[in-house]
């Protein structure tokens, strides 16, 4: 999962800690697309705030990302991105699968679209490496 957020002189020298959240109502998992480029589809994520627990940090940012408020069910792996386009980059996202508690999905300044999708269609969307694994994950977890 891909998370985008702004740079500075210290964050492009170390690796970035983000979480993100495999969030789930009914079945349906929360997508998201980013507002800025590259606009994939991914978990709503971002980055881990100093003295914030990662678990936290994904349950925060899916709320401000998309409105919606849910509880951690467990951890459901880990991405690195590296890149070295437009600059260097190197994030490492915790994910966590959970369940809704409250809100209706709703786009924000840092997304383009948000749905509530059918984990098996995951493949109809682009989105960011690695992400059906972590799906899958968090899918188990969920008992979905």
């Amino acid at each position: 999962m891909l998370v985008l957020v702004p740079m500075t002189a210290d964050s492009m020298s170390r690796p970035v800690l983000a979480a993100s959240c495999a969030c789930f109502r009914n079945g349906k998992l929360l997508l998201a697309q980013r507002a800025s480029p590259p606009q994939y589809w991914t978990l709503p994520g971002g980055r881990v705030e100093f003295g914030e627990d990662a678990a936290s940090a994904a349950i925060r940012e899916l709320k401000e990302e998309t409105g919606v408020e849910a509880e951690v069910l467990g951890f459901a792996g880990f991405r690195e991105v590296i890149s070295r386009r437009g600059g260097n980059l190197h994030f490492v996202v915790l994910a966590f699968a959970a369940r809704w508690v409250a809100g209706e999905a709703a786009v924000t300044p840092e997304t383009a679209a948000v749905e509530w999708i059918d984990p098996g269609d995951l493949g109809r969307f682009r989105t960011t490496d690695g992400l059906a694994e972590i799906v899958e994950n968090a899918r188990r977890i969920a008992d979905i």
